[in-house]
């Protein structure tokens, strides 16, 4: 006959352990909210008709800004997966 193992209680939650922290959290809140607002700005502005030229698309906003913004999310997305808990 097979034999079984007994286990050991840990007696709570001491054994659970999970991947992320609180603050690991709040820093991916954070990358998505820098994510969400470099996207918005990117879409904003533009011309009412399709008729007619507007060069708001080649604004510093569109331009500049919200790739900047973007990529400050994509790394601050980074960091927070990366940083490791403290012991």
């Amino acid at each position: 006959m097979v034999q079984k193992k007994q286990v050991k209680e840990t007696g709570g939650k001491k054994g659970l352990q999970l991947a992320f922290q609180r603050e690991n959290y709040i820093y991916m809140f954070i990358g998505l909210a820098l994510l969400a607002l470099g996207f918005l700005i990117m879409i904003g502005g533009g011309s009412d008709t399709t008729d007619k030229f507007s060069p708001a698309i080649f604004d510093f906003r569109r331009i500049t800004l919200a790739p900047l913004l973007i990529l400050a999310g994509y790394g601050v997305e980074i960091y927070a997966i990366m940083k490791r808990p403290k012991a």
